[in-house]
């Protein structure tokens, strides 16, 4: 049997508090399957893990059951109840802001490939509240985002971002090493939404790595050029898939202090910084 993982990320944020709930399926190299919520927030991660057959997933309409979790394109119910984590709230979503297009563009018809982003909601409004291990946080009114992943193992090495700023704007940003036939290229997907218009930025719009530091990356692509420096951490450990296991720890900070530039033409479209980041720089310099 082929190892293959499929999980969504669902972050929403409010008056200066981040959760992130990660529902997930996994095969291992073995054939074993199991299931698993992780959430996040500012200062605490949490992962409980469930038999493979409390999983059940309608991908066409993204609608996931685990456990007595719902979550979907509308909003999700949580209700978690395991040692270290009792997770319980509901949340409802408005309006998904999707992408205009594949955040994949052509990559999403090449086969076999060692995992593929999805992108379901550059932004969204969203109402209700969660009580995470006795602390409860409300999100009326709150932002959200949502994206996925799905294939059998993370990249080696990644940087990813994520920002919702300002009334309606939002960005996220992706680097990674990809194995590809018998060798490998760094490939790059994002996407920034600014007063209500999409700029894609890609592998396959030209883009390329101009810069990649400590804790911080810049890609140019034509006139465009876009920059994240991670400025201060809030890291949280994760669980990511190798070869469909979760096997590998990972650092995510959900809330972080992060600074942001985006260039067009010469003019910068804007310069800011946020404390209400996403960040994960999984990219060791050797």
């Amino acid at each position: 049997m082929r190892s293959y993982f499929e999980g969504w990320y669902f972050k929403q944020h409010a008056n200066g508090k981040t959760i992130a709930v990660i529902p997930a399926e996994h095969i291992d190299s073995e054939g074993n399957g199991s299931a698993s919520i992780q959430v996040v927030t500012n200062n605490s991660a949490n992962v409980v893990v469930y038999p493979f057959d409390s999983f059940h997933a309608d991908r066409r309409d993204m609608e996931i059951h685990i456990g007595n979790s719902v979550f979907s394109r509308q909003g999700m119910q949580l209700y978690i109840e395991a040692d270290g984590l009792t997770a319980e709230g509901e949340l409802s979503f408005g309006s998904l802001t999707r992408p205009r297009f594949d955040i994949m563009g052509p990559f999403s018809l090449v086969p076999f490939m060692e995992c593929r982003h999805s992108l379901f909601s550059l932004r969204h409004s969203v109402e209700g509240s969660v009580c995470v291990n006795g602390e409860e946080t409300s999100f009326s009114p709150g932002v959200g985002y949502i994206e996925g992943d799905r294939g059998c193992s993370f990249p080696k090495r990644y940087i990813w971002t994520q920002c919702s700023f300002g009334e309606n704007n939002s960005l996220m940003l992706s680097v990674a090493d990809i194995p590809f036939l018998k060798g490998q290229f760094t490939g790059i997907i994002g996407a920034v939404l600014f007063d209500g218009r999409e700029y894609r930025i890609a592998t396959y719009c030209g883009a390329r790595v101009s810069s990649l530091g400590c804790n911080s990356v810049t890609v140019r692509q034509g006139n465009m050029r876009l920059s994240a420096k991670l400025l201060e951490k809030q890291e949280q450990h994760l669980r990511a898939p190798v070869k469909g296991g979760m096997a590998r720890a990972i650092r995510e900070n959900v809330a972080c202090r992060a600074r942001y530039q985006f260039v067009k033409g010469g003019d910068t479209v804007f310069d800011f910084t946020s404390d209400e980041s996403g960040f994960e720089f999984e990219w060791p310099s050797s």
